[in-house]
């Protein structure tokens, strides 16, 4: 098993920034993607960012240009720095694991955060 804990999220102005962290821990090393996600109310969970062990990343369209994912494979931890925030971006954000033998690379999580609450407001 892999817990996930995620922290950073909080209140911010649109145009904003904010950085997420999630920290791994467990069987790390049966895990190789980490992620973030996001559900807003009424909404579906989507995809914000994933990045593999390799640093290969995977981005939304909505937030190109805006977010960027980073990893430090030391310290197991991913993080997602967030600029040009809009109220669009408000959302509770899921830190996701993926398990290092899925194919394709990137793809549905197999662990979840419990998640952490983003609100862009003025």
């Amino acid at each position: 098993q892999v817990q996930l804990v995620e922290s950073g999220g909080g209140l911010v102005q649109p145009g904003g920034s904010l950085r997420l962290s999630c920290a791994a821990s467990g069987n790390i090393f049966s895990i190789n993607v980490m992620g973030w996600y996001r559900q807003a109310p009424g909404k579906e969970r989507e995809l914000v960012a994933a990045i593999s062990r390799r640093s290969s990343a995977n981005y939304a369209d909505s937030v190109k240009g805006r977010f960027t994912i980073s990893r430090d494979n030391a310290k197991i931890t991913v993080y997602l720095q967030m600029n040009s925030l809009k109220s669009d971006d408000t959302a509770v954000y899921y830190c996701g694991a993926r398990g290092k033998d899925r194919s394709p690379l990137f793809g549905d999580m197999d662990y979840w955060g419990k998640g952490t609450l983003v609100t862009v407001s003025s």
